[in-house]
C-alpha cells in the first residue's frame, strides 16, 4: 500500500490578482468603519454601507473558498443592520484570513532568490518548505 502525499492547492495568478485588488480595499474599509466606531461604537451602519462592505467580503470569501478559515467568515446581516463595532469584528476576521493567505502562498523562492507568489502557474518551493 503506497501513501499518497497530500498536495497543497496553490492559488492561480488570477486569484493573486484578485487578492492584490481586494486587500487594499478591505484595509480602507476597515479604517473607515473604525473611524465611525470611534465616534459612535454602537451606531448602526446603514443599508448602503452594509451592501458595499458585503460586496467586497463576498469576493474575498470566494477567493478563500479552499482555505480552512472560510468557515469562520460571515457576511454582515442586511436584515438586522450591524453596529459599527460588529462590522469591525467581521472585517477583522477577513483581514486575518487574507493575511494567512498571503503568509501561506507568498515568500522567498530559493531558486530565484526573490520574494514572490507561489501559484499554480509558477509553483516553485518556498524557503520554509522541505
Amino acid at each position: 500500500m503506497t501513501k499518497k502525499r497530500k498536495t497543497k492547492l496553490l492559488p492561480t495568478q488570477a486569484e493573486v490578482d484578485t487578492y492584490e485588488m481586494l486587500h487594499p480595499m478591505l484595509d480602507k474599509m476597515a479604517m473607515e468603519v473604525r473611524e465611525l466606531s470611534k465616534k459612535k461604537q454602537d451606531g448602526t451602519l446603514n443599508e448602503l454601507k452594509v451592501r458595499m462592505i458585503n460586496r467586497v467580503l463576498t469576493q474575498i470569501k470566494d477567493l478563500l473558498k479552499n482555505e480552512s478559515s472560510v468557515q469562520f467568515l460571515d457576511l454582515l446581516d442586511t436584515d438586522i443592520l450591524p453596529t459599527n463595532s460588529d462590522a469591525i469584528l467581521i472585517i477583522s476576521q477577513y483581514a486575518a484570513a487574507l493575511s494567512a493567505f498571503h503568509e501561506k502562498y507568498y515568500g522567498y523562492d530559493k531558486s530565484t532568490f526573490s520574494q514572490r507568489w507561489f501559484t499554480e502557474e509558477e509553483p516553485g518551493k518556498k524557503e520554509d518548505e522541505d
